[in-house]
């Protein structure tokens, strides 16, 4: 199991917004731990993360790493991603054996995607 993303961080203007964006989007159990404006993400399946306090303004366009997350259902994400904030930056595309791609940015500017495989 080694050479695998296990935890990824999330940096938000607003922790809270973020939080609920998440939450509200993909489902996620978001806790609070630690310092102050600091929680825990429990994304499923053994992947973890964090949203936390941004330390440095954010940059333009893909500033940082750009993490891919794997759902049931594009079409009832998307939905959800709008309805919570967030902005379709790259419409839905087909990648041919493997499944539907798009990208968005969350309400704190990071450029996500979101796959439904082939096969789910």
């Amino acid at each position: 199991m080694a050479n695998r993303v296990r935890h990824f961080e999330i940096e938000a203007d607003d922790v809270e917004r973020a939080k609920r964006f998440y939450q509200r989007v993909f489902g996620w159990q978001i806790r609070r731990w630690g310092p102050p404006n600091y929680y825990l993400i429990d994304a499923g399946d053994g992947m973890s993360g964090d949203i936390r306090e941004r330390t440095n303004p954010a940059g333009p366009g893909n500033a940082g790493f750009v993490c891919t997350v794997v759902v049931d259902d594009l079409q009832a994400i998307k939905e959800a991603i709008v309805a919570n904030g967030g902005t379709i930056v790259v419409p839905e595309f087909r990648i041919d054996g493997v499944g539907n791609l798009l990208y968005f940015t969350d309400t704190e500017g990071h450029r996500v995607g979101v796959m439904q495989r082939d096969g789910v």
